[in-house]
């Protein structure tokens, strides 16, 4: 496609001094750039193609040299990035020194704040609002949140925190789920046109500076005429709960609808107090299989979008939908077993179980505070909840998993997706700290499986034969045909590789293992595949407690790590060895393939046999 307005060297001016008409052409544009792009490099295409004309439109009414805009979640941010600067950039999309899939500070000084987990937006419009007054900066802060965060605490506990002298603060709900009846949505868009356009703000400004001022009557005809139109509003808009808040409500908008977005988002700016826009959207808007079915292209790998009837465009075993398929079999004959997830249903599986029973199936939304807690709930009255939730938002229900589930010994199952290293997404969504922190509490069984018998086999002993608080991670995407082919001992731990008297030996868990292997085998170093990881299983320790020289591979953080909690046990049993810990360093994680990052931190199998064969 020959684009007539979306190049590279398009800038500020000419956006903002283009027609309605032409805002249109480039949103069309903008979308063809987005599905050609994407469908190479993979990332998130749904919630972009949603926003596409709403982000025309900020940049269109705004000046982010001055304004600030904050994304929640920031995998919406596409067109933002490529009306930015960022559009010759995007064949590097997520890809090894290219650029990030979320806002990134360090990427580009218009990326204001990190967005890579849900309901943090508005907080963190909040803290730039305030600060921008207290340091007498001009511009607007606008928070753009999704409906889908709103199922998180953590937006209402912002909504809290604003005060009406925030008159810089303009929240946009990205509503792309609710279903608003015709009439009232026409008749909302409506006065919501007359209430935003100029003449209506000086006019409503005039009467009430005239009504200020006149003697006994004006004062009190003031405050009735607020108070009928107050009545008015919550009557049209049903927007009492934003306006008990203090905030001015305006909605609902097309927010597909580039030409009334432009004129709202520049009107709204002569009004005062903080205020919340609403605007409806199609999530997947102008590729049909992403507006049919927006969850299967949330996220996607690379496809052919011009055969997507090719079967090869069909999605792949993966540990996700092994663990699903597992769950809904044992689900079968065990009425106990319910399944909570946090908005992420096909993205852990579960869509075997809530096609097979929906009422024991319980999807909470962006909520992992309350998926934890509820679960507890269920379990304090007998039942068996599975809570399926990737690793890095695992991390935001610690406090719960301490206080709700571990101190009153429930039996709570953690199924622990996207454990270990995630292509692609960048540091926001590592899964790099649930084996450091699940650590800490000794008390509950943490399972790491290497493949898919692994994963079947010990799911099933925890539902069966385990008490107590329980986990099992496994990583993103499918097995490694060589870890495929280790057998399912049903042991804590394995050795997978014997060198006739070796003096070293290198030990891992999980996925690693595909880099212990080889390692081994060209050192000549003995290799174990731990199983359990927490706690430590006291065979294991005995059995290492010949070897001068240990070298464990870890793909989490050093800093209380397995690997560590492994040196300790050996030491409390007298080991004098030598112990080297090769692990991923807490920050610094780039955006590109799993093997990259392997290699980045030494955890390749070359590197590994370079270590092993060292002196000892």
């Amino acid at each position: 496609m020959e684009y007539r307005y979306l190049t590279p060297a398009l800038t500020k001016f000419q956006l903002q001094t283009m027609s309605k008409k032409e805002l249109e052409v480039l949103c069309a544009e903008l979308r063809h750039f987005l599905i050609e792009h994407v469908s190479r490099t993979g990332g998130h295409l749904s919630s972009n193609l949603g926003t596409v004309e709403l982000t025309v439109a900020l940049c269109y009414a705004f000046d982010f040299d001055r304004d600030v805009v904050i994304w929640d979640v920031g995998h919406q941010s596409y067109t933002y990035k490529i009306l930015t600067g960022r559009m010759d950039q995007f064949d590097t999309l997520r890809q090894k020194g290219g650029i990030s899939g979320f806002p990134a500070p360090g990427e580009s000084r218009y990326d204001a704040f990190i967005a890579g987990h849900g309901n943090t937006s508005l907080s963190a419009a909040i803290g730039i609002a305030k600060a921008k007054k207290l340091k007498r900066e001009p511009g607007y802060v606008i928070a753009v949140v999704g409906d889908g965060a709103f199922t998180g605490g953590m937006i209402y506990e912002g909504f809290n925190n604003i005060d009406e002298s925030l008159d810089n603060l303009i929240i946009i709900l990205n509503d792309n789920k609710m279903s608003i009846s015709k009439n009232v949505g026409a008749m909302a868009r409506y006065l919501t046109n007359l209430r935003t356009s100029p003449g209506y703000s000086n006019a409503k400004k005039a009467v009430e500076d005239i009504l200020g001022k006149t003697p006994l009557i004006g004062r009190p005809l003031r405050d009735t005429i607020v108070a009928s139109k107050s009545l008015l509003r919550r009557a049209v808009y049903n927007s009492t709960f934003f306006e008990d808040l203090g905030l001015q409500y305006i909605g609902t908008m097309d927010g597909n609808n580039v030409e009334e977005l432009a004129d709202l988002l520049r009107n709204i700016q002569l009004r005062e107090g903080p205020m919340i826009v609403h605007l409806e959207t199609v999530k997947g808007k102008g590729f049909k299989p992403a507006e049919e079915n927006p969850g299967a292209f949330h996220g996607v790998s690379a496809f052919d979008y011009l055969h997507m009837d090719d079967p090869d465009n069909a999605p792949h075993d993966s540990f996700s939908n092994t663990f699903g398929e597992k769950l809904a079999q044992l689900a079968q004959t065990r009425p106990q077993i319910c399944a909570v997830t946090a908005a992420m249903k096909y993205g852990t599986g579960l869509q075997f179980f809530y096609k097979a029973y929906k009422e024991r199936f319980f999807d909470v939304g962006m909520a992992e505070q309350h998926a934890m807690t509820f679960s507890a709930g269920l379990s304090s009255r007998g039942l068996l909840p599975v809570v399926a939730i990737y690793s890095t938002f695992l991390q935001r229900a610690y406090d719960q998993i301490i206080h709700d589930v571990m101190l009153q010994k429930l039996d709570v199952v953690l199924a622990i997706d996207r454990a270990g290293l995630v292509p692609g997404d960048g540091e926001t969504h590592q899964g790099i700290y649930d084996a450091a922190f699940l650590g800490q509490i000794q008390s509950m069984v943490v399972l790491s499986p290497s493949n898919y018998a692994e994963l079947e086999y010990w799911l099933e002993k925890l539902i069966d034969d385990y008490t107590g608080p329980r986990a099992i991670r496994y990583p993103r995407g499918g097995e490694d045909p060589v870890l495929a082919k280790l057998p399912c001992s049903g042991a804590l731990f394995d050795q997978i590789y014997t060198a006739p008297n070796a003096r070293v030996a290198c030990v891992t868990y999980g996925r690693e293992a595909k880099e212990v292997l080889p390692a081994c085998q060209a050192a000549w170093a003995d290799g174990y595949k731990m199983l359990q990881i927490n706690p430590i299983p006291m065979e294991l320790v005995q059995t290492l407690l010949p070897y001068e020289r240990i070298l464990f591979a870890e793909e989490g953080i050093e800093n209380g790590g397995v690997g560590q909690r492994l040196l300790c046990a050996l030491a409390e049993k007298g080991y004098r060895g030598k112990f080297q810990i090769v692990a991923v360093p807490n920050l610094g994680i780039d955006h590109c393939s799993v093997d990259e990052l392997l290699c980045d931190f030494g955890l390749d199998h070359e590197s590994l046999c370079e270590r092993l064969r060292e002196e000892v």
